[in-house]
């Protein structure tokens, strides 16, 4: 049955590399470190000293002290990077055409600052230390709601929770929804704003965090010596629409999103199957929905997160998905530099995985500097390579056995709105 093509027309990033796209692109095409020691809290109240930290971010001069005051963290970079990719996209929104623009935007944790605040609130004073927005601005929603009434967005508005999944499934859902009909054009992707003590403890204790204190070698994906991930925060945000309406508009388009495949473990809360079943799956069904084969991917932008389990699992789902193919197609892992942005990673994933179309490279796994046997892939070491990409594959995985892959390709135009 023919569908609609669906096409990138606007891009936003908030995040460690970059406060915006330009700027994150380049220093993630260069191999820029953007982890480093955490400033958000005093660090000695966890074990781990490191982030990768959105930097030189102002909300009161973004939004006026009082808007910003009215917002957790996480919906301040949704908006941020939402702005952004609203102006990059020239999509004017009008009472003609409010009711056809809808917003995805996912989030792992949603307003953990507002949650520690709340409760350092009523520890300090009972029912009385808890302000009126506190429950507005913990909900996850927060940043999908803050940003379709900032923007006049009335069509279909969802908030996806799929742990480090959620930015590709937003996108993948958004493409969905238009594909089906029920819009004509979609803000979507993913935030997270979690580099408080909670949540960085708590995944300290299970052991998901890397313990080592150097920034230039904590966060080193497919190295035989990694030991965990390092967290990071930040939002990505993609205008997606329909090819004929970005066609109609004189739009410049990006790319195109060709394919979306998801999938679930259902094996385990944390950890993902060894074997790659699952995942392999997710790859498969977003070639399938592509309509490409395994030949065809140019790149891999790996959820690659530095665990040791999670970056055997992926590369034992990529040769079972790919086959013998996957020795020829570079991957690599950009949370090396960005750490692991939970929610928001794949969201920012995207960006990366658009530019590296637009830009015929690739962006390197930095810190990577003893192979480990059981990933044997080619991971673009250090440095990032040119070369001809026409199709990318994203990846991204989630706790509770989330399984999300999307697929962008360069825009042919060919005449076929289908």
């Amino acid at each position: 049955m023919d569908r609609k093509r669906i096409v990138i027309t606007g891009m936003g990033i908030v995040c460690p590399t970059g406060n915006k796209v330009d700027e994150a692109w380049t220093n993630t095409a260069a191999g820029v470190n953007g982890i480093g020691y955490i400033t958000r809290y005093d660090r000695a109240l966890t074990q781990n000293q490191l982030a990768g930290e959105v930097k030189n971010f102002d909300p009161d001069r973004l939004f006026g002290r009082k808007d910003a005051r009215r917002m957790d963290r996480v919906a301040q970079f949704a908006l941020e990077a939402s702005r952004q990719a609203i102006e990059d996209s020239g999509l004017e929104v009008t009472a003609d055409n409010m009711y056809e623009i809808g917003c995805v935007i996912g989030s792992g944790v949603g307003g953990i600052n507002s949650f520690v605040d709340a409760q350092q609130g009523i520890d300090a004073r009972g029912h009385r230390g808890i302000k009126p927005l506190a429950i507005p601005k913990i909900l996850s929603d927060s940043c999908s709601g803050t940003v379709s009434m900032v923007y006049n967005l009335r069509g279909p508005n969802h908030c996806i929770v799929t742990a480090c999944a959620s930015g590709n499934n937003s996108i993948g859902e958004a493409m969905h929804i238009i594909r089906r009909g029920d819009a004509t054009a979609m803000v979507a992707g993913a935030s997270e704003a979690a580099i408080v003590p909670l949540c960085v403890a708590g995944f300290n204790n299970m052991t998901a965090l890397s313990r080592n204190d150097d920034p230039a070698t904590a966060s080193r994906p497919f190295d035989l010596n990694r030991d965990g991930f390092v967290p990071g925060e930040g939002a990505g945000i993609l205008v997606l629409e329909a090819l004929d309406h970005a066609l109609a508009r004189g739009a410049r388009i990006y790319a195109e999103l060709m394919g979306y495949g998801h999938t679930s473990d259902a094996h385990h809360i944390t950890a993902p199957m060894e074997s790659g079943e699952g995942a392999a799956k997710a790859v498969e069904f977003a070639l399938r929905d592509a309509g490409l084969e395994a030949e065809d991917i140019d790149y891999i932008n790996a959820h690659g997160t530095s665990t040791p389990l999670n970056d055997t699992a992926e590369t034992n789902a990529l040769k079972r998905a790919l086959g013998e193919v996957a020795y020829q197609i570079p991957v690599s892992s950009t949370k090396s530099m960005t750490g692991h942005l939970l929610g928001g990673g794949a969201a920012i994933e995207a960006v990366f995985s658009i530019m590296a179309i637009r830009e015929n490279f690739i962006p390197p796994t930095i810190h990577l500097e003893e192979a480990d046997p059981s990933c044997d892939l080619n991971y673009v070491p250090n440095c990032g390579i040119e070369h001809n990409v026409r199709h990318v594959m994203s990846n991204a995985f989630g706790f509770g056995g989330h399984n999300a892959v999307v697929v962008f390709g360069e825009f042919r135009d060919n005449g076929n709105l289908q």
